[in-house]
C-alpha cells in the first residue's frame, strides 16, 4: 500500500513538473511579454502596457482576423460535411474493413505535413494533375487558376486536417446505442427524423471536438498559406510568425497568441458545456 502511494505521488509530481516547466511557465512568459513595450533597440522593456492589445484593433489586423476565420470556418465546415458520413460509414463496417480504412486515414501522418503540402502544388498547378486530366478529357481548354488563391489554401488545409475531424467522430459514433435508432424507426420515424432527433444530438460532442481540432490549426498553420496561397494569403498564423521572426515585435506577437488562446478557451468551454449537458441528461 505504501509503495503504491509513493508511486502515485511520484507520478503526479513528474506530471506537475512537466506541466509547470513546459506549459504554465512558457504561457506565463507569453502573457508577460504581451504587456511589455517594444522599440527598435529592445525586444521587450518595462513599463507594463495594454497598447499591444489595443493595437489588435488595427484595420489591417482585423482584416486578417476576418479572413482567418473565414478560411478556417470554411475548412472546418467542409471537413465536417465530408468527414461525418465517412466516419459513420466506417463505424458501421465489419471489423476487418474498418481497420483497413482507419489505417488509410492514419497513413498520411507517416509523412511530414510540409511534404504533403508540397505535393498539393503538383496537383493544383497549371500543368498539374487536375488541369492536365481536365484538358485531356476536353472539359477545359486552358488551365484553371487553382494555385496561389483561397481555394488552394482551403484545399491544402482540408487535405492535412480531415483526419482530425474523422477520428473524433468515429470514436463518438462507435459508442452510439443503436437500440435507440431501432426504437425510433419502430415508432415510425424516417431516416431524416432519426438522424435529426437521435443520431445528431448523440454525436454532438464528437462534432464539436472535431471542429475544435480542425478550426484552430487551420487558423495557425502558417506554411500552407505560404506555399499554396502566395503573398496575398496571410492568416493569423502567418501574422504571428511575422511579428516574432521578421519585425521582431515580440509583445505584439504575444498579444496575438493570447487572443488565439482565448479563442481556444471559448471553444473548449463550448465542448465542455455540451458534454456536461449530455452527461446530466444521461443521469436523469
Amino acid at each position: 500500500m505504501k509503495s503504491d502511494r509513493s508511486f502515485k505521488y511520484f507520478s503526479l509530481s513528474i506530471t506537475w513538473f512537466w506541466l509547470v516547466i513546459f506549459s504554465l511557465l512558457p504561457y506565463g512568459l507569453v502573457i508577460t511579454a504581451s504587456l511589455l513595450h517594444h522599440d527598435s533597440s529592445h525586444l521587450m522593456q518595462l513599463p507594463f502596457t495594454l497598447m499591444n492589445y489595443a493595437g489588435l484593433t488595427n484595420k489591417l489586423y482585423l482584416t486578417i482576423f476576418e479572413k482567418s476565420f473565414y478560411i478556417a470556418g470554411s475548412c472546418t465546415l467542409i471537413c465536417l460535411v465530408v468527414g461525418y458520413p465517412f466516419a459513420y460509414l466506417i463505424a458501421r463496417m465489419q471489423h476487418r474493413f474498418k481497420n483497413l480504412l482507419i489505417l488509410l486515414i492514419i497513413i498520411p501522418f507517416w509523412t511530414s505535413s510540409l511534404i504533403r503540402s508540397y505535393s498539393m502544388i503538383a496537383i493544383l498547378k497549371s500543368k498539374g494533375l487536375i488541369n492536365t486530366a481536365l484538358m485531356w478529357l476536353g472539359i477545359i481548354h486552358q488551365p484553371l487558376p487553382m494555385l496561389f488563391n483561397n481555394f488552394a489554401v482551403i484545399s491544402g488545409l482540408i487535405y492535412n486536417l480531415l483526419p482530425f475531424m474523422v477520428l473524433p467522430l468515429l470514436t463518438n459514433i462507435e459508442r452510439l446505442d443503436h437500440r435507440l435508432i431501432d426504437a425510433a424507426r419502430d415508432l415510425g420515424a424516417n431516416r431524416i427524423t432519426t438522424f435529426r432527433k437521435i443520431i445528431l444530438p448523440l454525436t454532438m460532442p464528437g462534432i464539436i471536438s472535431g471542429c475544435i481540432l480542425v478550426f484552430l490549426p487551420a487558423m495557425t498553420i502558417f506554411y500552407i498559406p505560404d506555399l499554396l496561397g502566395g503573398a496575398k494569403s496571410i492568416l493569423l498564423g502567418n501574422l504571428i510568425q511575422t511579428q516574432f521572426l521578421v519585425t521582431q515585435n515580440w509583445p505584439l506577437g504575444s498579444a496575438m497568441s493570447i487572443l488565439l488562446a482565448i479563442i481556444l478557451a471559448v471553444l473548449i468551454a463550448l465542448y465542455w458545456y455540451s458534454t456536461r449537458g449530455k452527461k446530466e441528461k444521461d443521469l436523469l
